[in-house]
């Protein structure tokens, strides 16, 4: 069953690194942002995304963190 576990989670790492590069591959166009006067160099879609995702994904539970560390202080 140990074994089983290794390889599921094998298989599901290259099944989510090959849809990661499909998604980088297919979304290649270059465009610029322009947000509260700032402008981005031209990068491709994809690198947008990635971006807002991995911040997402550090933000939200640093923010879940400190609501959790405020309800205990008090």
């Amino acid at each position: 069953m140990r074994n089983f576990k290794r390889v599921a989670l094998v298989v599901l790492a290259v099944l989510v690194a090959s849809a990661i590069v499909l998604f980088v591959l297919e979304n290649n166009q270059p465009v610029a942002l322009l947000f509260l006067g700032w402008s981005a160099p031209q990068l491709p879609v994809s690198v947008f995304l990635l971006l807002a995702l991995l911040s997402g994904m550090i933000i939200g539970p640093l923010l879940a963190w400190f609501a959790g560390r405020g309800r205990r202080l008090k």
